[in-house]
């Protein structure tokens, strides 16, 4: 179907976070498939246990039966999140849908006929009739009325608005927040907004969703964007990045989501299977064996100091290596711009560039960045004059 739409290029081989096309090209991927390529391309840890995994013919055998690395896989999850309980999907849209689900139940057993989400304008949660519905965009939401009833939605960084809508409708059973928004342009929830929203959230008795299916898995420089604030949500949707290429997703609960889901509430085919399941401990165990927490961080700062230099930047957003650039005008253009200097890139919400490097990305590969981007953005800001960046 018709329904992506696509640059002129095929990538078929890729090393670290190099990746070549057909004709031989070689290109510096700072998109890792958004946000998806963790370990960038054939790192030898992950194609030396996926290759492993294969060879040993089993790769599905269902839910039905216990699944060793499964629980492998869930152990480790809960170690990093600080939370107790897994549920292994496919994607990110599978692992919002289970928290949808969880907070409705949620709602049902306190008695709330109706359960209701508070979501955030401009979020993304998914492409299914309840997560587009959960999901601040007309564009993405258009044409497929009617939406799915049960939710209401604020600005983000506002907690006023919270309070108000906390006063006015007894039905709210949870709060749903990207705490940094990866398609809505790389929009930051301050830390004290997160920690108001928690109290809130502790008051009220709600469920803190924390969907951190983009923004998770040590690309912030920690595990989990919630950690910066320093406090344990209740549903932490996950996906992206958990595989490292491999499809998986996973929404892990604990507090007041313990126990909510028991057997026959929910369901996967192939969720959690062997081959899934070793990509994530793969992921896992490399991160911390390769210290990429601290290394998304540093790479991350390289590139957002490089870039600070550039004029006419509007605003740099985001955290570790979750980088946007805001440009104030449309700039599409430059994504086949980048492409032909050697650059991948990516352009979200019309006007921010969006960068979600691979987690091994060196300084110098970060400087690299820098130094293809740097005069693209420049050349294409000469056409107009604009404020002076502002790092954030």
């Amino acid at each position: 179907m018709n329904t992506y739409a696509r640059q002129p290029v095929a990538f078929v081989r890729g090393e670290g976070v190099w990746l070549w096309d057909e004709a031989g090209k070689k290109y510096l991927d700072a998109l890792a498939g958004i946000a998806v390529n963790t370990l960038g391309y054939a790192h030898p840890k992950l194609t030396r246990a996926l290759s492993d995994r294969l060879a040993s013919g089993v790769l599905h055998t269902s839910n039905l039966w216990r699944i060793p690395l499964q629980e492998a896989a869930a152990d480790r999850l809960a170690e990093i999140t600080g939370l107790d309980e897994v549920f292994f999907c496919n994607s990110g849209l599978e692992a919002n849908e289970a928290a949808i689900k969880i907070a409705r139940k949620y709602g049902q057993e306190r008695g709330i006929a109706e359960p209701a989400i508070i979501v955030m304008e401009k979020a993304f949660h998914g492409r299914s009739l309840a997560t587009l519905s959960a999901t601040g965009s007309r564009k993405v939401q258009a044409g497929f009325e009617p939406l799915v009833q049960g939710f209401v939605r604020v600005p983000l960084n506002d907690l006023d608005a919270v309070r108000t809508l906390a006063e006015h409708n007894r039905n709210v059973a949870a709060v749903m927040v990207e705490p940094i928004q990866g398609e809505g342009g790389i929009n930051v929830s301050r830390l004290d907004y997160l920690r108001g929203l928690k109290e809130i959230c502790e008051r009220r008795d709600w469920l803190f969703i924390s969907d951190e299916v983009q923004c998770g898995l040590g690309r912030t420089g920690k595990w989990f964007v919630y950690q910066h604030a320093g406090f344990l949500p209740d549903v932490v949707p996950l996906a992206k990045g958990l595989g490292s290429g491999v499809p998986v997703g996973a929404c892990v609960v604990g507090g007041r989501a313990k126990g909510v889901l028991k057997p026959g509430n929910h369901g996967s085919t192939f969720g959690g299977n062997p081959l899934a399941m070793t990509a994530v401990v793969t992921t896992i165990d490399t991160i911390k064996e390769e210290s990429l927490l601290a290394n998304a961080e540093k790479v991350g700062a390289v590139i957002r100091n490089g870039l600070s230099e550039v004029h006419g930047i509007t605003e740099i957003r985001g955290m570790g290596l979750m980088i946007g650039l805001e440009l104030g005008q449309p700039c599409g253009e430059l994504v086949k711009q980048a492409l032909d200097a050697g650059l991948v890139i990516n352009v979200t919400a019309d006007n921010v560039i969006r960068m979600l490097p691979p987690l091994v990305m060196t300084p110098a590969e970060g400087r690299l960045v820098v130094e293809r981007l740097a005069p693209l953005v420049q050349n294409f800001l000469a056409r107009g004059a604009l404020p002076r960046a502002a790092a954030h």
